[in-house]
């Protein structure tokens, strides 16, 4: 673990954290919250490694001499150029369950540069933006668990990869904003603010949307080039649409593969000729006044199309099922693939005279994807947390939550296919399920320590063990861990 911390020469910032100055706010304010939307959830985390962030606080303050020993961090922030890191480590291991017991060590770190065009060169409204990753280690679900709504939302191929580039314009006294360049749709779309706060992956990135989408969609570690509109008439209603490549490596096979991941392998392939896929959102959030008495929450209602090819998970050309060994070999092509979501957000509880610093926040994301290509036709998660649970530790934020995939009819219906044709007796799929528990500690504004506990309930949708001469499924797995994430 230290060889890793040590390999960005962050160890040091850890060792000297200490004394009492103010943290200093990035990239977010505290009005908003994840997505860039009006925060609505009383309980969002002080640091996050979902992609859609969220108000930030950094360690600089506490790191004496050493947090900024050039004094250029204000001259170039009053210059319009700012920049920020954050580094995540994470140590998660299966002592129970999965393809086989083991533990990985991963890490990354994400440098963010911000371009402020109005104070460089007097362009108003124009910002730019850009995103990098240096990813490493082992990724705990795929060499050791088998699931498919991922341990960690940083598990990926090691690698040094462009993440976002892009240009953003406002327009209308700000009210509309158009941006374009190398984009992540996980960043805006389908985003809940209270469960950012959660160390799997699908809490983001949802996997319905993830195992559907060619190359996994425009989402960690992948994004792709597309344009996408925002208009905010005032500080509750929000509608936008992006448009998107629709495949970020050219894989051309639905889900987060680890290929398409090596297609790309530095994220700056810039694809354009693959078909588009467009997804459109509202928003609403509701007392957001900042009045004590009432309880702010967030209701979005969104879908994606995607326009590409995908091949039937069923049937070939002629139409006989796969497994028939007088199949062509070859699925048949179907065109598209398409689902809807709807999302809320709300603060059930806030904690007496601490106004929009502690309480309990609860949310609940749920989408269809009724499409022949999709193997996942429905997935729901929901989840609690709460910031300020214990006395003492006001900035904590204690959450559980739970993740559920559905495995759609065309798949199960090949997976019994293969038991009619070839008599193999393996499992059929069914749904995966991720309960987790997480509690992140705060041990100065912009470190914080998280332990994570999770519980996977049929891993892979409840597929046949590899590892396993009998075929049977793979068990229910315990993963536990630790995170470890300094923003500065």
């Amino acid at each position: 673990m230290g060889r890793v911390i040590g390999r960005h020469g962050l160890a040091l910032a850890l060792c000297l954290v200490g004394g009492s100055a103010q943290a200093q706010q990035l990239a977010f304010p505290r009005s908003r919250g994840a997505g860039d939307d009006p925060r609505t959830a009383i309980a969002q985390p002080e640091t996050t490694s979902q992609a859609s962030g969220g108000y930030v606080s950094s360690v600089e303050p506490y790191l004496g001499p050493l947090g900024d020993p050039l004094g250029l961090r204000p001259v170039l922030k009053e210059r319009g150029i700012e920049y920020s890191l954050t580094y995540i480590a994470d140590v998660h291991g299966n002592p129970v369950g999965g393809i086989r017991q083991g533990a990985a060590v991963e890490d990354r770190l994400n440098l963010r540069l911000n371009l402020d065009l109005q104070r460089i060169v007097g362009w108003e409204g124009g910002t730019i933006h850009a995103n990098a990753y240096f990813i490493h280690g082992t990724g705990l679900s795929r060499y050791y668990v088998g699931n498919l709504l991922t341990t960690s939302v940083i598990e990926a191929l090691p690698s040094t990869r462009l993440y976002v580039l892009w240009f953003d314009q406002k327009l209308m006294d700000g009210k509309l904003a158009i941006r374009g360049g190398q984009l992540a749709a996980d960043t805006e779309f389908i985003v809940s603010q209270t469960a950012t706060l959660f160390v799997n992956s699908t809490f983001g990135w949802p996997a319905i949307t993830g195992l559907n989408l060619p190359s996994g969609g425009p989402a960690y570690p992948l994004a792709t080039p597309g344009i996408r509109a925002k208009y905010t008439p005032d500080d509750k209603f929000s509608l936008q649409i992006g448009l998107f490549d629709g495949d970020p490596a050219g894989a051309n096979q639905p889900g987060p593969d680890p290929e398409a991941q090596r297609l790309n392998r530095t994220g700056t392939n810039f694809r354009t000729h693959d078909p588009a896929l467009v997804i459109a959102e509202a928003a609403y959030a509701y007392n957001t006044d900042g009045d004590p008495t009432t309880l702010p929450g967030t209701v979005t209602l969104g879908g994606w199309q995607n326009f590409g090819r995908f091949e039937d998970l069923r049937l070939d050309t002629s139409g006989r099922p796969l497994a028939d060994p007088t199949s062509t070999g070859i699925a048949r092509s179907l065109r598209g693939n398409a689902g809807i979501y709807a999302i809320l957000d709300q603060t059930l509880y806030r904690e007496p005279g601490k106004g929009e610093e502690e309480g309990l926040s609860a949310f609940i994301r749920a989408s269809v994807s009724p499409t022949r290509s999709s193997l996942i036709d429905y997935y729901v998660d929901a989840g609690l947390a709460y910031k300020g649970l214990i006395p003492g530790r006001d900035s904590d934020t204690l959450g559980i939550g739970v993740g559920y995939a559905h495995i759609s009819a065309n798949a199960r219906r090949a997976d019994r296919d293969v038991i009619l044709y070839t008599g193999q007796v393996i499992p059929v799929r069914k749904a995966e399920t991720v309960i987790e528990a997480t509690y992140q500690a705060l041990v100065v504004p912009g470190f914080t320590v998280q332990p994570d506990v999770q519980y996977i309930l049929r891993p892979g949708a409840g597929i046949a063990n590899p590892r396993d001469p009998d075929g049977r499924r793979v068990k229910n797995a315990a993963v536990l861990g630790v995170r470890a994430t300094v923003q500065y």
